[in-house]
């Protein structure tokens, strides 16, 4: 497995550019005669689609939903980064790459996450040129707030909707282009594999959810925008139909998994009100700029919130790290909260919530400029809690979210599967260990708008165009293989739903792989995992047939891919014998409980490559160099 980076030489402020003017180029005339399939509707596979069809590209694009504005980036709430710096309190390109790396724990590449930072003062001014209704100072200048893991305002938003109105601007730049028949749309279409020709990505196979039709597909390049595997844990902030599927489809073709075991916990989530609860719901983390975290000092306080004097609050974060108080980056918040709950200072059913109280800020500011700050979220969290947080604090605690692992991508965001390139959150690159907040849609976008349309270009032009069509034999293999697959789930007639196997996989990961793990908790799981997986084969029930609308088949090739997944997820833990960023090995910590980096053994981003059924990965080892930082202990205090 080649795990080329091709980052630029020269200095870190001109590689970008220095890389644009090398690249090859793609001719107007000749770029329609190349077909792009976009696999994803989000932030990521919308501006990537709509801009390459601008650019003249034959785009195909698919996306499960049926309507590619129903993609999972909607959910994004609190802005997204730019180092603009119009508050004029320091900001700047450089402060803005420091902070990504550093809130990363030093594990992704300088070239990767500076020219994000580059990049990311384009995204705005594109998205304003599209109408995105960001929030504007009483001046009429776009206003900016302030995000954990950093100490300038850089973030831009538009209420607590951010990434709703971000991918409305994308979306309507993707409609265009099919109006314009630059674009063929294909919606409640599913990719079930990759196909790979002569090495190189040529193709997809899909199946239609409404009709049960399979389809083959070829292409000249195949870009996955299919976000993240938080799901694996069952319970997340992500949609319930996000899944592993199409990166871990490729991955058993031939793409390596990049630092799998990378997965944010998100500190500011509405806690589990029960055992049978399917999802759980974020708050974004904007409100940790008027919001202050406590919990009571004293153990088992089962007083209501308002009725707790404030010298018996421990506002623990402010505590802990006073330079950044709640705006702590979020794998510290996260686990700060846990300690806390785990003293039993918990508060809320089960002892599993912390305190994030308004009072102060209303009584500072006034309940109406909270209001236009945080109106949704706050009617949000009572709609699902039915309590007022106007009237008494929000109850919160960490959830999975973010996942900083994916496959592998060197700087053009192509896989080590030529042809395959992977961006947003599919991809691994730019976030290292945890991502900070606000930072997720900045890449979508920087990927999507900014980054593919010139590095495609130079795969196509650097390649002779081969001139492949469904008919060739490996699109009949890899189809085959697909329906047989759909026929073993349907055939397996067992007695346990797919919901029960994917619950029990998710509680076996967040007990044993999720805030915090440890050796013996990583092989318990590696124990169990093949053992479930072997009883999901045998007695999963699929009701139904494969030539309709059948989600339980849908939801069943997802959960079996996450039941191989999960198995991955915990041997890239456990190798990893260090602490950083969102990967917490309590053997590996601090004595004031922080994490523990061993830079001298696991500076490397950790590779998978796939050997076949039943045989273990292999693991291959990127050097992170850093010449433009200096590794130190991440202290936020």
């Amino acid at each position: 497995m080649n795990l080329d980076s091709k980052i630029p030489a020269g200095p870190l402020e001109e590689k970008w550019q220095r890389h644009k003017n090398e690249l090859k180029l793609v001719s107007p005339a000749n770029k329609r005669k190349f077909k792009i399939l976009v696999v994803g509707t989000g932030l990521a596979g919308a501006s990537a689609a709509a801009t390459l069809a601008e650019l003249g590209y034959n785009v195909h694009v698919f996306t499960y939903h049926d309507s590619p504005r129903r993609a999972h980036s909607i959910a994004a709430q609190g802005g997204i980064n730019a180092a603009k710096n119009y508050p004029n309190d320091g900001d700047s390109v450089w402060r803005l790459f420091y902070d990504t790396i550093k809130g990363g724990d030093f594990r992704s590449r300088e070239a990767n996450v500076y020219r994000l930072a580059e990049v990311s003062v384009n995204i705005i001014d594109q998205c304003v040129a599209q109408g995105v209704p960001f929030a504007r100072e009483y001046s009429g200048y776009l206003d900016n707030r302030s995000f954990g893991g950093a100490q300038v305002s850089r973030t831009f938003y538009a209420r607590g909707q951010t990434g709703q109105q971000l991918l409305l601007g994308a979306y309507q730049a993707l409609m265009r282009m099919v109006d314009a028949r630059r674009i063929t749309l294909w919606t409640r279409e599913e990719m079930l594999d990759l196909v790979v020709i002569d090495g190189h990505a040529k193709g997809i196979i899909t199946r239609n959810l409404v009709t049960g039709e399979i389809r083959r597909h070829a292409g000249d390049a195949v870009l996955l925008c299919t976000g993240g595997y938080s799901n694996v844990f069952f319970l997340s902030t992500n949609a319930k139909n996000s899944n592993v599927t199409a990166i871990y489809r490729a991955y058993k073709r031939g793409a390596g998994f990049a630092n799998p075991c990378f997965t944010q916990i998100h500190p500011t989530c509405i806690p589990p009100s029960g055992e049978y609860q399917s999802k759980l719901t974020l708050m974004s983390e904007s409100l940790r700029n008027d919001g202050r975290i406590w919990v009571p000092k004293k153990a088992g306080d089962q007083r209501p919130p308002n009725e707790i004097p404030e010298e018996e609050r421990d506002y623990y974060l402010e505590r802990l790290y006073p330079s950044y108080g709640n705006l702590s980056p979020r794998d510290i918040a996260s686990r700060a909260a846990k300690r806390v709950c785990d003293e039993g200072r918990g508060v809320g059913p089960g002892g599993l919530g912390v305190y994030l109280d308004f009072s102060d800020a209303i009584k500072r500011l006034g309940r109406d400029v909270i209001e236009q700050r945080y109106g949704n979220l706050f009617e949000m969290y009572e709609r699902i809690t039915g309590e007022n947080p106007y009237e008494v604090p929000m109850r919160i605690y960490p959830a999975p979210h973010y996942t900083m692992g994916g496959l592998w991508v060197d700087y053009n965001l192509m896989s080590t599967i030529p042809g395959l390139h992977v961006l947003g959150e599919a991809n691994f690159s730019d976030h290292g260990a945890n991502r900070l907040g606000a930072s997720a849609l900045m890449q979508g976008l920087a990927d999507g708008y900014f980054i593919i349309p010139y590095t495609l270009g130079h795969y196509l032009a650097s390649h002779p165009k081969m001139e492949v069509t469904t008919d060739h034999p490996e699109f009949q293999r890899v189809e085959e293989e697909a329906r047989a697959r759909l026929e073993r789930l349907m055939a397996a007639k067992g007695r346990r739903t797919v919901m029960s196997f994917h619950r029990e996989l998710g509680k076996l990961m967040w007990d044993n792989c999720g805030m915090s793990r440890t050796a013996d908790g990583l092989r318990t799981a590696l124990e169990r995992i093949p053992v479930l997986r072997a009883e999901f084969w045998e007695n999963v029930l699929v009701p139904g047939s494969g030539q309709e609308l059948n989600q339980n088949l849908e939801y069943a090739g997802r959960v079996a891919d996450f039941l191989e997944f999960a198995e991955l997820m915990c041997l890239d833990a456990l190798h990893r014998e260090e602490s950083c960023g969102g990967h917490f090995r309590e053997e590996y910590q601090t004595p004031d409980g922080e994490a523990l980096r061993k830079d001298n053994d696991f500076a490397y981003v950790a590779v998978w490559e796939y050997t076949g059924p039943d045989l273990p990965p292999r693991l291959h080892k990127e050097p992170l160099v850093f010449e433009n930082v200096k590794l130190t202990v991440r202290s936020y205090k």
